[in-house]
Order: C-alpha cells, then structure tokens, then sequence
C-alpha cells in the first residue's frame, strides 16, 4: 500500500495563505480529527505556547478525497529562499496546444486576482507563480489521460 501524504506550508499569516490555496486548489477547510468538534477543542489537548491559537494553522483537504491534506502552519522565522519543492496546479480540460494555453492563462489571472503574482511565463507551457507569501508553484495543463 502506498504512503498517504500531507503537505505543509509554513508562513506568516494562516488565514490568507489558506484563502488563497482554497480558491487555487478547491479545496475546503478540513473539519476537526473526531471526536472533536472545534479545532479549538483539538489543539487543547496539546501543551502549546499561550501564543499558540487554532488562528496559528490552517487545515484544508480536497473534498472529494483525492489531493493530498495541505496543512498551513505559523512560524516566526520569514521565508528567505527558493522553495526546494513546489505544487504545480493542473488545469483540466482537452484540445490543441493553443486551447491548453489559454486555460493556463485564464488559470494564472483568476490566481493573480486571488492574490498570487507571476514570476515567469513559459508561453505555450506554463507559468511560474508564487503565493501572497512567495512560495514558489507552477500553473501548466493537466496530462491528458486516455
């Protein structure tokens, strides 16, 4: 059986990074480990810092169970180089090269209003981005599937 993974962005602020990745991704906010009600009830069992609050962490999942667990958590230290891994964000859809093109393109503007930039086009096979914290992730076209 293969592992399951989660994956996990450090930051400065949860709340943005984590709007940002549930509009880039579809993804939902993933709802407390049972029996728990709150993400508040859950991280009382821990021997946290006082600082430390259910506002330090984010915990999205893809709602139909397919996408890793994207875990968005505080730290004090501030991002200071590039990422050694990256996301790349598929867009679905079929036809020639000139239409995957423009879904990539239409895919980057749409994360541009939500609060990435562009940091490097590769026309006609993607995009290189980075989130409203700099965290680096690529915008191409999904594989075509048979």
């Amino acid at each position: 059986m293969a592992a399951v993974i989660d994956l996990t962005l450090d930051c400065a602020d949860a709340k943005v990074l984590a709007e940002f990745w549930k509009t880039a991704l579809g993804y939902v906010d993933e709802p407390p480990p049972a029996p728990f009600r709150t993400r508040e009830e859950w991280l009382a069992q821990f021997d946290l810092p006082e600082d430390d609050g259910a506002d330090d962490g984010a915990w999205l999942c893809d709602p139909d169970g397919v996408g890793p667990r994207l875990c968005i958590l505080r730290v004090p230290e501030p991002k200071t180089a590039k990422n050694r891994l990256h996301m790349d964000v598929r867009v679905p859809g079929h036809g020639g090269p000139a239409e995957r093109w423009a879904r990539i393109r239409a895919e980057s503007a749409r994360l541009v209003r939500a609060g990435g930039s562009v940091l490097e086009t590769f026309e006609g096979h993607h995009v290189v981005m980075a989130d409203p914290e700099g965290n680096e992730f690529c915008v191409a076209a999904a594989p075509a599937r048979d």
